[in-house]
């Protein structure tokens, strides 16, 4: 019995650990195509030059209001290698290809957290917004943990971009939709950011995850 109990444990312990705290360094970009099928084949046709270049796929997402937005994250192995990438004549050619319309948005930031727990939805909330001290920030957004799961909010990705760690983003996922949206203009949330040193508004945008690599 005691070896039966102390297998469950393991087990559940294995289920749980979906929680990666090790830093890892990611590039996002986004940007609106005409067609997301061609663009994809375009994009998953260039494949080997942006390994040649340390960058792996990721995930994409499809913006949930407009689904022809796209946002693209990969991993980085060196990101001076991969600043390198955006200048390869080869990838103006692509994104040509895949119907790329106006100038991409590109961001690289580095996930100080991570949550890797299958969810019931594919649909993500993302967050950017600028904050006084990173440190003083992220103290505040940990204490406010449990007030978000109780509205729908669970956290998914935490962290920073690279060169300026005051440019927080935050992934969340919505389990509950009326609920999440309800607090997002609470006046609770409101003191809870002031308190924590949030500059201004965040920029939040839903976007329906389709594809992990």
């Amino acid at each position: 019995a005691d070896s039966t109990a102390a297998a469950d444990s393991a087990a559940n312990a294995k289920a749980a650990n979906t929680i990666i705290t090790t830093p890892d360094n990611v590039e996002g970009v986004t940007h609106k195509v005409a067609n997301y099928t061609k663009w994809l084949a375009a994009y998953e046709a260039h494949d080997s030059v942006r390994l040649a270049y340390g960058i792996h796929n990721y995930v994409i997402g499809r913006g949930v209001e407009d689904s022809n937005m796209i946002l693209v994250v990969t991993k980085i192995d060196d990101t001076a290698k991969a600043k390198g990438f955006a200048k390869d004549p080869s990838l103006k050619t692509a994104m040509k290809k895949g119907g790329v319309m106006g100038t991409p948005t590109i961001s690289v930031f580095k996930e100080t957290w991570q949550d890797t727990a299958k969810t019931e939805s594919n649909i993500r909330s993302i967050n950017s917004f600028m904050v006084k001290d990173w440190d003083a920030w992220l103290k505040g957004f940990e204490a406010g943990k449990q007030e978000r799961i109780d509205n729908g909010i669970i956290d998914r990705v935490v962290g920073h971009d690279l060169d300026n760690s005051k440019m927080v983003g935050v992934v969340t996922y919505i389990s509950d939709s009326a609920k999440a949206s309800a607090y997002y203009k609470s006046d609770a949330l409101k003191k809870r950011m002031e308190a924590s040193g949030v500059v201004g508004k965040p920029h939040r945008t839903l976007y329906r995850m389709v594809k992990a690599y």
